[in-house]
């Protein structure tokens, strides 16, 4: 069977630059949120670098919105995340446009190692 035939389009991490792509933030914003919101996100650290699994993707979206498009401050969106999930959507566009470029850069990564 081809290698690149079983691969799936699915994440298990993203790094801390595609987080902030994703949402449009700076690498800042990211690392102070985690901070703040530490009960809720903790990231995977390998070799020094911070990786987010989906769900945490999601929070960090629901802090944004949280915070940018209802008003709530540090406090409240950390007691809002408490009472429910709140997880509004991606922009689907971009975010379907930026995951497919990361996942083509990492395959040319790829069958550039693979020879």
């Amino acid at each position: 069977m081809n290698r690149k035939a079983g691969r799936t389009k699915d994440r298990r991490f993203y790094s801390i630059g595609e987080v902030a792509r994703l949402l449009e933030l700076e690498t800042h914003v990211i690392r102070f949120w985690e901070r703040e919101f530490q009960r809720y996100i903790r990231p995977r650290r390998i070799g020094g670098r911070r990786f987010y699994s989906p769900e945490q993707v999601k929070l960090f979206q629901s802090i944004k919105h949280l915070l940018y498009e209802e008003g709530y401050t540090i406090a409240g969106a950390k007691k809002r995340l408490g009472q429910k999930d709140i997880s509004p959507s991606l922009p689907s566009k971009n975010a379907e446009k930026l995951l497919h470029e990361i996942y083509q850069e990492l395959q040319n990564l790829l069958d550039l190692l693979e020879g």
